[in-house]
């Protein structure tokens, strides 16, 4: 008996047992009788060739054993958007109910809960009662017949189409046109091919704010010659597509308010410069992007770069990030609120974390967030006076001066330390007496209510080199009629204590 094959099955994505592939050649492979898929694994530890049998290449694989030949009884060719719904809802005869607990949508590093699908599966009887749809997993290929979901599922709004057999734009598009609402829409994990020309322009996404095509292998070329069709995008996420370098987006994405390229090996930090224009974007997440340094060269010290004008947020973590001149850099943007930055070589010049994060804040003057944890003014007061203090020496040498007409620092010296001066325009100039002998901080200044105990140990270490792990920490007071507290929880403030001033903090190791 012969197997069915699209005639349309060159380029197809396929399901075979558990393991997806796509379509690269369909025809005979003598010696052997009947037609043969050649297919190209997405895991190549799949395959046995490269397309090669035989002296004769039928196909072409990335990989040199990324390829094999299957029977097309061996494949699945998946199903209409229809199908996979009313399968996974359960909205078939009772004794095909089943029951599915997954229940959340990943977009980038945000997780959206969706309607529980065990709920949705009893109660359910009507599609177009449907706002949230997830068919992740469902081997769903094509839109199926034309106005069709349109008639059935009127009320769709997210979709949830990751991990499927989806293999062009253009079924996506067969799909949205049918839903008027469309608001989000993750087809991720869906190797597909995008337009190579830019597409003309039509309602079928004009509503659309949230796209997720993580793991789909589209370029940045492909994604501004789709972005005219995105009118209202908000948020774009685009991890893990072999992405490597930009091009500047006129007059398309400029409604964009986050842009996540997670994942993506960047030629080089100026990439970014190409993209510093979207005039909306708050978020720019760019984790593991091989970045190794951030430049911003239209601004000079203490003056305010015009490239994101509007980003508030920005990830820049796991990248080769090695000089601290790239934090100086980021002070220049002027809206930035939160930056996470967690392994970047930089971060290795100095071993207490304490001091690291202190560091940052001085250098960055209208950062709220770092790394997740709320800057407390108490902790960026501290921050910025010590740096004044620690730098006075060097900025003494490098030409500073107490007398205001006589302060000129040297060129370098501002390279390093571009906030230094406004911080002694905040505070005043470091004097001469807490220059000499200076401890980088002292517990005097720094056990503020709001600090929690463990930047209580970190401030410790650098006084008395003493791990946080190893010292106790407790306190006296004279309300307490001698009894000793013991300051047992590091995630918690001082204030969580009742800590007045006038009380006696012990410190034991």
């Amino acid at each position: 008996m012969t197997a069915w094959v699209p005639s349309d099955a060159l380029g197809c994505r396929i399901l075979c047992g558990t393991e997806h592939a796509t379509v690269r050649y369909v025809g005979s492979v003598p010696p052997t009788s009947g037609i043969w898929l050649g297919v190209e694994w997405d895991d190549p530890q799949r395959g046995k060739h490269d397309g090669t049998y035989e002296g004769t290449q039928y196909f072409k694989c990335r990989h040199p054993r990324g390829g094999s030949f299957i029977r097309p009884n061996k494949a699945n060719f998946g199903v209409d958007f229809l199908t996979a719904v009313k399968d996974r809802y359960g909205l078939k005869d009772d004794d095909d109910v089943q029951h599915e607990t997954e229940n959340t949508l990943i977009f980038g590093k945000k997780t959206v809960e969706f309607v529980g699908m065990d709920s949705i599966a009893e109660q359910q009887s009507q599609l177009n009662r449907l706002v949230d749809i997830s068919v992740r997993e469902c081997a769903v290929s094509h839109a199926g017949q034309k106005e069709e979901i349109s008639r059935t599922c009127a009320n769709i709004r997210h979709i949830n189409l990751s991990r499927n057999l989806i293999s062009s734009w253009e079924t996506v598009t067969a799909i949205a046109s049918q839903i008027q609402n469309l608001e989000t829409l993750n087809i991720s994990e869906n190797k597909m091919k995008f337009p190579s020309t830019p597409t003309p322009v039509s309602s079928v996404f004009s509503k659309l704010r949230i796209l997720a095509l993580n793991q789909t292998e589209i370029m940045w070329t492909e994604v501004l010659f789709c972005a005219p069709g995105w009118p209202a995008l908000e948020e774009l996420y685009l991890t893990s597509n072999n992405i490597t370098v930009l091009e500047r987006p006129d007059n398309v994405l400029q409604t964009l308010k986050l842009l996540d390229l997670s994942d993506n090996q960047l030629l080089d930090g100026n990439q970014l410069h190409l993209i510093a224009h979207l005039p909306r974007l708050e978020q720019l997440i760019l984790r593991n992007t091989g970045i190794s340094s951030i430049h911003f060269p239209d601004a000079g010290f203490g003056c305010k770069t015009k490239m994101f004008p509007s980003l508030k947020r920005l990830a820049i973590n796991d990248n080769k990030i090695s000089q601290w001149s790239s934090i100086n850099e980021l002070d220049k943007l002027p809206s930035l609120q939160s930056l996470q930055c967690h392994n970047n070589p930089f971060m290795d010049t100095e071993k207490n974390p304490e001091t690291l994060r202190q560091l940052i804040i001085a250098k960055i003057g209208q950062l709220e967030v770092l790394n997740k944890s709320e800057i407390l003014p108490a902790e960026r007061k501290g921050a910025e006076l010590d740096y004044r203090k620690i730098f006075g020496s060097d900025w003494l040498a490098a030409g500073g001066n107490w007398n205001p007409e006589k302060n000129k620092p040297s060129e370098e010296f501002l390279t390093a330390h571009p906030r230094y001066l406004s911080l002694c325009l905040k505070y005043g100039a470091p004097e001469e007496g807490e220059l000499k002998g200076q401890q980088p901080l002292t517990l005097k200044n720094q056990l503020l209510k709001s600090m929690t105990i463990q930047r209580v140990k970190g401030l410790l270490y650098r006084l008395l080199k003493i791990p946080g792990s190893e010292l106790k920490l407790s306190y006296e007071s004279s309300k307490l009629e001698g009894k000793e507290v013991e300051l047992d929880n590091d995630l918690k403030p001082l204030q969580f204590y009742s800590i007045e001033n006038g009380d006696c903090v012990l410190v034991r190791w």
